[in-house]
């Protein structure tokens, strides 16, 4: 059966132009379904394995490349995240104008470009800016992934087993960016992680190719310039600030003024949205108590679940003693869980409503993460697998949920707008590491009595870090009532 791709005057139709019957269960998919779901889960796979598998590789990258210092070479991926964080409202956007399928394809391409010029960098600088490119091409993918898949998969059951598999991918890529990066650069080389990644992006492009045609609004023809500069600068203040405050303190000029710059930005952005006729991101959308509350719980659990994994790192590797490749393994336990729950969660959003899933979502989360106080000095494995397992379970809840919820009833030519919006929050979540790890750290000196903090006293730091980070995460649950008790999305 043939389809073709709508012409910008051709009515709104959303989904596909002929979508295949549904299945008695009504979330079964058939051959062009998981040619999508595949499609649009290995990009997210791709982008987030990007930064963990950077990361985990960055000891090797310095040393290779010849970086003057840590500064420097925390570039290598602070230069990928503050691009996809700050344009990701404009590429939201965009995606409306132009096309998802079309702004898809062009990140997937653009990213795999890139990562071949990361494998091939000599210099500090050329890796930093094929990163850069890296985090640009992010940001057109993460919008327009989303919003094909809430076109491709009618809104119900479908929508939401695909939502769960994806979620289950991008928790899935963050672990598996630790282990292969840790397996990569110890038995070969920091540049085949680079090479993954290409080759991920060269079969996340066959598939974009392949992806059945999809009628798209074209409602909009006119970009709000002034929204896109304000909502970019003010994005790229206030990530920059939260990112390096974490180091060099929220209180230094470095790092406080970029996040007051870009909360002024944002401030100003809003008012311009008010009187733009095509605004960037409609306020109508923006103040749906679906968007912004969804939004906020986002926040928090990417943000306590990913400032948690990185103490958990340091708890294996400074207190335990673990080398990168046995951290790598510890996240084996967070990776099953997610999986599991990714595989469950339409089921439980399908008998329950996103509301309650999201509520439950944080709960589990944040029991596990305090529970990680009983974590002892000395190896034990089973309360390590254990606290990881049931937070990364919780974090799946929460994460496919409130994109759930977020996205449930918006309109056609805000698809693109609101799909961003709900892979924003992932970015935004270096507020979380940056605030736990300080927690740890003055935690962590308030208990040594020596120049050089004992394992006891880095242990304490952490456990402290990782309960604030639960009590935040129960705290978001309770909010959940309050404030979307009377949604059942």
């Amino acid at each position: 059966m043939a389809v073709t791709e709508a012409s910008p005057s051709a009515p709104a139709t959303p989904g596909l132009t002929a979508p295949p019957e549904p299945a008695a269960d009504g979330a079964a998919f058939g051959p062009r379904e998981w040619l999508v779901l595949i499609t649009l889960c290995c990009a997210t796979f791709m982008c987030g394995l990007d930064f963990s598998i950077v990361t985990v590789a960055l000891p090797d990258i310095g040393t290779a490349l010849g970086f003057s210092s840590a500064g420097t070479l925390q570039w290598v991926a602070t230069a990928g995240l503050l691009p996809s964080a700050s344009l990701l409202p404009l590429f939201a956007r965009v995606a409306d104008l132009i096309g998802r399928k079309r702004l898809f394809t062009l990140g997937v391409a653009v990213f795999t470009l890139f990562s071949l010029g990361a494998a091939l960098a000599n210099s500090p600088g050329m890796l930093v800016a094929t990163r850069i490119g890296q985090g640009t091409a992010a940001a057109m993918i993460a919008p327009s992934a989303i919003a094909l898949m809430t076109g491709y998969f009618q809104e119900g059951p479908q929508r939401a087993r695909a939502l769960g598999l994806n979620g289950a991918v991008l928790s899935l890529g963050f672990v598996f960016g630790a282990l292969g990066g840790g397996v990569i650069t110890n038995g070969f080389s920091w540049r085949w992680t680079m090479v993954a990644l290409c080759a991920m992006g060269a079969l996340a492009l066959a598939g974009a190719l392949a992806l059945p045609s999809i009628h798209e609004s074209g409602a909009t023809r006119r970009m709000d310039v002034p929204g896109a500069i304000l909502a970019t600068l003010g994005l790229f203040g206030l990530v920059y600030g939260i990112s390096t405050g974490g180091d060099e303190g929220w209180t230094r000029p470095a790092a406080l003024g970029p996040i007051v710059g870009g909360l002024v930005l944002l401030a100003a952005f809003q008012l311009v949205e008010k009187r733009h006729p095509e605004p960037l991101v409609p306020l109508s959308v923006l103040n749906r108590p679906s968007v912004k509350w969804s939004g906020l719980f986002g926040v928090i659990t990417f943000g306590m679940c990913a400032g948690t994994t990185v103490l958990l790192s340091l708890y294996m590797q400074d207190v335990l003693g673990f080398t990168t490749l046995q951290a790598g393994l510890g996240y084996l336990g967070e990776g099953a869980a997610a999986t599991l729950g990714g595989l469950y969660v339409a089921r439980l959003l399908g008998r329950f409503g996103g509301v309650k899933v999201l509520a439950a979502g944080l709960l589990i989360q944040g029991a596990g993460t305090v529970a990680m106080f009983a974590l002892p000095q000395d190896v034990n494995l089973a309360a390590l697998l254990v606290t990881s397992s049931v937070m990364g379970l919780g974090h799946v809840f929460a994460v496919v949920s409130f994109i759930t919820v977020m996205t449930t009833g918006v309109t056609e030519e805000d698809q693109g707008v609101v799909g961003g919006l709900s892979q924003l929050p992932q970015y935004v979540a270096a507020i979380g590491v940056s605030g736990l790890g300080a927690i740890a750290a003055a935690r962590t000196g308030a208990l040594a009595s020596g120049a050089t903090p004992s394992r006891a006293d880095i242990l304490g730091g952490l456990q402290a870090g990782m309960v604030t980070a639960g009590v935040v995460a129960l705290a978001g649950a309770l909010l959940v009532g309050a404030v979307l008790r009377k949604r059942t999305t």
